[in-house]
């Protein structure tokens, strides 16, 4: 019988019904393309940000310790430490190995060049002073699970241009930056001779293309890794390294130091793909280095979700309170519409329990109903917003479905609760003589 009552006040009133499934429905459309698109923009937008690069950077931990005295730094001004380069499969072992994308050494010495096919007609075959840097191209690298991983400088600094092609690994190959062409006035397909600097002999690198990306690697000649080693007389040694890893934005949590963590809050903090988290792994995994967080990378990164996620739940709680208000309305005017409906049902010995049990569930089933309608709806603003601006398509969720519905099941309820309060302490005797 309860069942009955409450389907067929349902189906009456049709245009009172039509006015709260549009709030509700609007509401919950709006709200499943906010929520839609807040689920997966974190991870597309982290992803879209390694094309900033590299937001950690390795050096040796002996680069990092001070040698001052009186306040003056005694360290030589090309004294440094290496680090191994065989060690670097184990960055794929962290806890968080997923979450790096990519890697590349750096080994960079000070280094003459000079060119016989130089069109610099002012000073031809003149060496000038420059700096060779040695890194991957294109790099397989061994993992201790006996997999590999393919990494190099492109993946890590993505907006270096290359006009021609990359190096091949271990070919006697360079890529040239734009200013040091113009300087020694070679292109590609040009030989360019480099010695190291205090040393004896010419290593000539057939240049394979220019080199553009408005650093001081424009200046440079970036070649093989293995090729710059040899040249140094360091193999199978770098100097610094770059990684680039997907990680989330940084909260007051993660801001904390964690020494002062309790055991319970160290575990959340090292489990969270924080990026002092991953910082801190891949600093116990490479021993004797010092891992930095690059801030202005990761700290842009960490700002631009926190704005665009802040933005998307306020448009979803915009939605929602409209939705409420709409609802609560709506709820009001039929609440007065059914007084003596409702007086009736007390006077027949209905209590002001049972009454709003009644008039609370066919709120509710409009809800799950308007919810429903709002969800598929929602569906298709969420894949264009997706699409438009983020450049990716959400897919719908079964869960999100369960969550639109009991949000608004609690709208419903939270935007009719005065109304249906006041319904349940009417007093049947003042409606029924009708004042």
């Amino acid at each position: 019988m309860f069942f009955r009552l409450v389907a067929d006040s349902f189906t009456r009133r049709p245009k009172r019904k039509l006015l709260t499934l549009s709030a509700l429905a609007l509401g919950m459309a709006v709200a499943t393309a906010a929520l839609s698109v807040s689920l997966d923009v974190g991870d597309r937008l982290a992803q879209e940000f390694r094309s900033l690069g590299a937001n950690l950077l390795v050096t040796p931990q002996a680069d990092s310790l001070p040698l001052e005295i009186g306040g003056v730094d005694y360290r030589p001004a090309n004294a440094g430490a290496y680090l191994p380069e065989a060690d670097l499969g184990k960055l794929k072992t962290i806890f968080w190995r997923f979450n790096i994308m990519a890697f590349a050494p750096i080994l960079d010495v000070p280094v003459q060049a000079w060119s016989p096919a130089s069109k610099n007609w002012s000073s031809p075959g003149v060496a000038e002073h420059t700096t060779l840097i040695g890194t991957w191209s294109d790099h397989n690298v061994p993992i201790p699970d006996g997999t590999s991983y393919e990494t190099g400088i492109e993946k890590t600094n993505p907006w270096w241009h290359v006009d021609g092609r990359w190096f091949k690994e271990g070919a006697d190959e360079c890529v040239l930056g734009i200013s040091a062409a113009n300087k020694f006035g070679v292109k590609a397909g040009d030989v360019l001779n480099v010695q190291v600097s205090g040393k004896t002999g010419w290593k000539p690198l057939q240049v394979v293309g220019l080199l553009s990306t408005g650093s001081p690697e424009d200046n440079a000649v970036v070649a093989p890794l293995s090729i710059v080693q040899a040249l140094a007389q360091h193999p199978g040694e770098y100097r610094r390294l770059y990684v680039s890893a997907l990680t989330k934005p940084e909260d007051a949590f993660a801001r904390k130091d964690p020494k002062s963590m309790t055991p319970e809050e160290f575990d959340r903090w090292y489990c969270t793909p924080y990026i002092s988290a991953i910082a801190l792994q891949i600093s116990e995994e490479l021993q004797g280095t010092d891992v930095r967080v690059i801030r202005r990378v990761a700290e842009g990164e960490g700002a631009i979700l926190s704005h665009v996620r802040t933005l998307l739940w306020l448009v979803t709680f915009s939605a929602l309170l409209a939705a409420a208000l709409a609802v609560g309305a709506s709820a009001a005017a039929s609440v007065m519409e059914r007084r003596t409906e409702i007086g009736l049902m007390k006077a027949l010995g209905a209590g002001s329990g049972l009454v709003g049990v009644l008039l609370a569930a066919e709120q509710l089933l409009v809800a799950f109903v308007g919810g429903g309608i709002g969800f598929c709806i929602g569906i298709v603003p969420a894949r264009l917003l997706g699409q438009r601006v983020f450049g990716f398509t959400p897919e719908p969720r079964v869960f999100l479905l369960f969550v639109v519905l009991v949000l608004a099941a609690l709208i419903t309820l939270a935007g009719s609760a005065f109304p249906l309060r006041r319904a349940s302490k009417y007093d049947p005797a003042p409606i029924l003589r009708g004042e």
